[in-house]
């Protein structure tokens, strides 16, 4: 389902096993979950096991991937990836520093939010808007706008080991003119980092259950 969403150079692999061997981790990735619940542990294995999937389709040897600050996977050398897990589905993807600067996606059920969290996470302009059809129930937007901030973030972190808050991008969605469970986003950056872009500009899907989100920075450096 991710690769619908990014560049053919983006080595995608996806799953909805929600488990995978812990044998198939390396011995450093099971020290850094050994304390870790079996559930915890499970999603570790999975997204890893697609994470080296990713790795073969680019021609790479496998190897570990392992968690660094707030968790952002440490890739091999010469590229740049991301991961994402919720209930129900997993997914690793990859692409070399020569083709992307970065990557971020996220995938999340599409399941309303409570309302708490929906207030923490959006801005009133947010809030203000009301997309096409944002009452049929078929695409539950305030559980996109929390995927879109995370893909947000995990395309700014990496490059510049910022905290980014869910107050610091604007997010704006467009549905496709032929589907309405698929389009495009602007995320306009209300923090500024040298080197970095104002705005994002990302790709959303909801199918199968889940509402899943993708930005690609492409390689070549802003001006």
């Amino acid at each position: 389902m991710i690769e619908r969403l990014l560049p053919a150079y983006v080595a995608c692999s996806d799953t909805h096993e929600t488990d995978a061997p812990e044998g198939s981790l390396y011995p450093e990735e099971v020290r850094q979950v050994a304390s870790s619940v079996d559930r915890r542990r499970h999603e570790f294995a999975a997204v890893r096991a697609c994470a080296r999937k990713a790795m073969a389709d680019l021609g790479l040897p496998p190897a570990p991937v392992l968690s660094g600050h707030r968790g952002m996977p440490r890739w091999p050398e010469g590229t740049v990836g991301s991961m994402t897990h919720c209930e129900g589905y997993r997914a690793a993807v990859l692409a070399r520093t020569s083709d992307a600067r970065a990557v971020g996606i996220d995938a999340e059920p599409n399941a309303p939010l409570p309302p708490d969290v929906w207030e923490v996470i959006s801005l009133p302009s947010e809030r203000a808007r009301r997309p096409l059809g944002a009452d049929s129930g078929t695409v539950h937007w305030d559980r996109l706008l929390f995927s879109a901030k995370e893909s947000v973030f995990k395309t700014w972190f990496p490059l510049t080991r910022i905290e980014l808050d869910f107050s610091e991008a604007d997010i704006v969605f467009r549905a496709s003119p032929d589907s309405a469970t698929e389009g495009t986003f602007t995320a306009e950056l209300l923090r500024v980092a040298p080197g970095m872009p104002s705005a994002y500009e990302g790709r959303w899907l909801v199918d199968d259950g889940f509402a899943v989100t993708a930005i690609v920075l492409p390689a070549t450096p802003f001006v």
